[in-house]
């Protein structure tokens, strides 16, 4: 997982860093996931318990990226301000208190709210790390360590289902709380030491890290210089924020991130209750079949990633990835009937989706650079993020009109194809050519 190997005399150098910083993003990353998914597990026993519908529960979990998406570009701001040390501090141990807090919820009300502040919470963890990572790996090295830094997602399913169905199954009724309960309750204490920790483990910037020498922070330094001047001039090296927002083609990736969003919660939202409309009824198995998917998925996505960096191609590998997702959510009607082809198709589209997800970030942080990359990253993600706030919606909505979740995954897997055609047209360039590209970039 921590390998950052490459073609260069400074692998050495390189790999001592992401050892040392790749894990414990790693782990937090894996946290937050859980912290953020878990609420489609709880639902299997809240919404009964409170008397709720899938169209509130729907609402509830895409409220939590309306807060994410109006805190998004300010979090990643001041992140870029303040190091990331203390913005992992505050974000991690807010979202850690909000995700116990959500035990205590008792109507859909206090839900959207805490899920809201939870959104809000967090806003600025995922684009403040995509920033950290370009203060520490050069253009060449960070497709790698991005999809090393994304497989936290598959992680956080293979521990976070089997965890969680074991949590709700288990402690139902100890102590006179629900099995919902002691899931929020459990599972929101980890972020809670982890943003406590942020502050011993990490170092903000290389010229800060006691652990590296003076030789081996020059080594880094002239890496980063060298990716830098590779680019022509005019590049987004020193662009400032307000021309980035101005261009337009920024506003298409955000489209594009908008749809594997979609996706994305589609996936990490509904697995739970697409498992049990299909014949899974005891919540354990669903946790375990689910840890499954991530185990495949895990294993998906290194051999994907491995593979675009040995072409140094990205524009083909995340449009097939992203097809084959939207095909399997447009197949699985046909699948109603059989768990074990279900499950086969909730694999492609797993691998699929966090595969693309991995690979995407290696084009926008291709082409935005210094002053550019905190505000470029974050309006991407925060844009992008509304998707996650409107894929349960129109999937739990749908579910409660028709009683099917499969019309709402169809209109989601043809939006993604969609992004996937565009993505092959804005991006007619491969990514090995990502430095002249930068150019025609902002300039068009």
């Amino acid at each position: 997982m921590i390998d950052a190997s490459g073609n260069s005399a400074d692998d050495a150098v390189f790999g001592k860093v992401a050892r040392r910083i790749i894990p414990f993003i790693f782990i937090c990353y894996v946290v937050n996931f859980i912290d953020r998914v878990n609420i489609g597990f709880a639902k299997l026993q809240f919404l009964q318990d409170l008397k709720l519908d899938d169209a509130v529960f729907g609402i509830a979990a895409g409220m939590f990226f309306v807060g994410y998406v109006i805190f998004e570009l300010p979090s990643n701001l001041l992140a870029a301000r303040i190091g990331v040390r203390k913005t992992l501090l505050r974000i991690m141990v807010l979202w850690g208190a909000l995700t116990v807090l959500l035990m205590f919820v008792r109507g859909a009300h206090s839900l959207y709210v805490l899920r809201f502040l939870l959104g809000a919470a967090e806003a600025g963890f995922f684009p403040g790390v995509i920033l950290y990572l370009t203060y520490w790996f050069p253009d060449r090295r960070r497709g790698r360590i991005i999809s090393q830094f994304v497989m936290a997602v598959p992680l956080a399913g293979i521990v976070g289902g089997p965890l969680s169905g074991s949590i709700m199954s288990g402690l139902h009724g100890a102590l006179g709380l629900a099995g919902w309960q002691w899931l929020f309750l459990i599972e929101g204490i980890p972020a809670i030491a982890l943003g406590l920790a942020a502050c011993f483990v990490l170092d903000d910037r290389p010229a800060d890290a006691r652990w590296l020498s003076d030789s081996e922070k020059a080594q880094i330094a002239a890496a980063l210089s060298e990716g830098r001047a590779q680019q022509p001039a005019g590049a987004h090296t020193h662009t400032r924020l307000a021309e980035v927002l101005a261009n337009p083609r920024i506003y298409v990736l955000s489209a594009i991130y908008f749809s594997v969003f979609m996706a994305l919660n589609a996936i990490g939202f509904w697995i739970p209750t697409l498992l049990r409309q299909v014949g899974v009824h005891h919540i354990s198995d669903i946790g375990w079949i689910s840890g499954g998917i991530s185990v495949c998925t895990a294993i998906g996505i290194v051999l994907i990633g491995r593979h675009s960096d040995r072409r140094m191609e990205r524009r083909w590998h995340v449009a097939g990835c992203g097809f084959a997702v939207a095909a399997s959510f447009l197949l699985l009607p046909l699948t109603a009937h059989s768990i074990a082809l279900t499950v086969a198709l909730l694999i492609v589209a797993s691998v699929g989706i966090y595969a693309v997800l991995s690979l995407f970030w290696t084009i926008p942080t291709a082409y935005l650079r210094g002053s550019a990359a905190a505000g470029g990253i974050a309006t991407i993600t925060a844009i992008g993020a509304i998707g996650g706030a409107v894929s349960p919606w129109l999937v739990g909505t749908m579910k409660t009109q028709t009683g099917s979740l499969y019309t709402g995954l169809a209109a989601i897997g043809v939006l993604l194809a969609l992004g996937m055609l565009t993505l092959l047209w804005i991006l007619r360039t491969p990514l090995r050519e990502a430095a002249p590209a930068a150019d025609a970039l902002a300039n068009r």
